[in-house]
């Protein structure tokens, strides 16, 4: 599996959020109300899309898969000027991420964070970092094709 490292800067994003768990998993929902709205934001970066997870400070150290999280569907904006109704506003902070490329389906995504969290990481140099994770889709994503990639980005520290 391909991974890099990288610092990223500070993003805006300008999407829809709902609160959800891995047990009663709303991302369908999600998506499809964002994607019926997407055309309204405008000083938009580019076209790829974010798929972003923000968790509470616990979320891992008590992790259990009916645990709540936030997650949204949003774009990257040049800035908050020009807000769409029935949208909001996140502000990914900036710091270094360990970015992974699934390849493959969205339903084989559970084997790709299966080694993240099961094998990448306790055997890394790195622990994770309280702020957002998220996917980023681009023109290689396409979630009914096999060869899709989506790159996922973990924010991690390196280990005390």
């Amino acid at each position: 599996m391909e991974t890099r490292l990288e610092i990223l800067n500070e993003k805006k994003v300008i999407g829809k959020r709902i609160t959800t768990s891995i047990t009663d998993n709303k991302t369908f929902d999600l998506w499809k109300s964002f994607m019926q709205l997407r055309k309204q934001i405008v000083n938009v970066i580019t076209t790829d899309l974010y798929d972003v997870q923000t968790f509470d400070d616990d979320y891992w150290t008590n992790f259990n898969p009916q645990n709540t999280f936030e997650k949204w569907a949003a774009m990257e904006v040049a800035n908050f000027d020009h807000v769409p109704d029935k949208m909001e506003t996140l502000t990914i902070p900036p710091g270094l991420y360990i970015v992974f490329t699934h390849k493959g389906l969205p339903s084989e995504g559970a084997k790709t964070f299966e080694y993240i969290f099961g094998t990448w990481l306790p055997n890394s140099n790195y622990e994770l970092d309280n702020r957002p994770h998220f996917g980023k889709m681009t023109d290689k994503y396409n979630n009914t094709d096999p060869a899709s990639e989506e790159d996922l980005w973990i924010p991690v520290r390196i280990k005390p």
